[in-house]
């Protein structure tokens, strides 16, 4: 079961243990994900038309790029520890990668 709330322009999804917050910056798409005091970020330009970065965090050190949410949110599962059907996301995201 997924939680959908929007907050000061994000928005945010929780399950299975994990907080999901979609937001856009000046410059990019950025999905947060924390489980446990771990995070996991995939940030896309904000036009959405250009790789997808996971990062360590918001500014943090980039660790991989994908094409596809699919693979991109496989590497965030991992760096969390979880499945990644156990991944909330929220609506917002949903349409994010190539």
């Amino acid at each position: 079961m997924t939680d959908d709330a929007a907050v000061d322009g994000e928005t945010e999804a929780s399950a299975n243990g994990i907080t999901a917050r979609y937001s856009l910056t000046e410059g990019e798409r950025v999905l947060v994900f924390e489980r446990d005091g771990r995070t996991a970020v995939v940030a896309q330009n904000r036009d959405g038309y250009a790789m997808l970065k996971v990062r360590t965090g918001v500014d943090g050190d980039e660790l991989e790029r994908y094409y596809g949410f699919d693979m991109a949110l496989d590497h965030v599962a991992e760096r969390l520890g979880v499945r990644e059907h156990d991944l909330p996301i929220p609506d917002a995201s949903a349409d994010m990668g190539m």
